[in-house]
């Protein structure tokens, strides 16, 4: 699968995080890499001195490295062939939590989440909120989620007293999607900063 389109959107995300995240933080971690639109975005800004790209399947690391040298960041991308949830869970002691942001775009359950009006985040499969929100313990976190996701779910899954800011990002005056963007504290994704 080669990228075209797509990286309109994805590039925009990638502005947006950069900019809303305090620029001390340098690395981020695509933890649902797939076939590299967000990691290349990522790479393709500038803004970040380490892209690390995680996906589980290996043909899919293959096509994102393939995407990766066409769009000619291949260099600025360290992909890594494993489940985020092993590769978080091994790398907790050496990821510098201080300067890294955690980038997820999980798997939605498939093209039900448009048959619903309001799409609950809780039965999101095959991962939920919470469960991707503990991975990101510790560090600056933004999650794309359907664009009929729960908004009440998203700030439930806040840290106390903080505030998440989700953006709709829309194509050809379509909503294609929300990103929420949680910053890090003690309480629920770990030490504190302003997103």
């Amino acid at each position: 699968m080669v990228l075209a389109n797509v990286l309109t959107i994805q590039s925009k995300v990638a502005d947006d995080i950069g900019s809303l995240v305090s620029p001390s933080k340098t690395i981020i971690i695509d933890i649902f890499g797939g076939v590299g639109g967000n990691a290349i975005a990522f790479a393709r800004s500038g803004r970040w001195s380490q892209v690390i790209a995680v996906e589980k399947d290996p043909s899919t690391v293959a096509c994102g490295q393939r995407n990766a040298e066409i769009y000619g960041v291949e260099d600025r991308i360290t992909w890594v062939n494993d489940d985020c949830f092993l590769y978080m869970a091994a790398n907790d002691s050496a990821i510098d939590k201080s300067k890294t942001v955690v980038f997820a775009s999980p798997p939605w359950g498939g093209p039900s989440y448009g048959s619903v009006e309001i799409f609950n985040l809780d039965t999101m499969a095959p991962y939920t909120l919470d469960q991707i929100l503990g991975l990101c313990k510790g560090m600056d976190s933004a999650v794309f989620l359907p664009r009929n996701s729960d908004m009440r779910q998203i700030a439930r899954a806040a840290p106390e007293g903080a505030k998440v800011e989700a953006v709709q990002y829309c194509m050809k005056g379509a909503s294609k999607g929300m990103v929420a963007y949680f910053p890090a504290t003690e309480l629920f994704p770990g030490l504190g900063s302003n997103m």
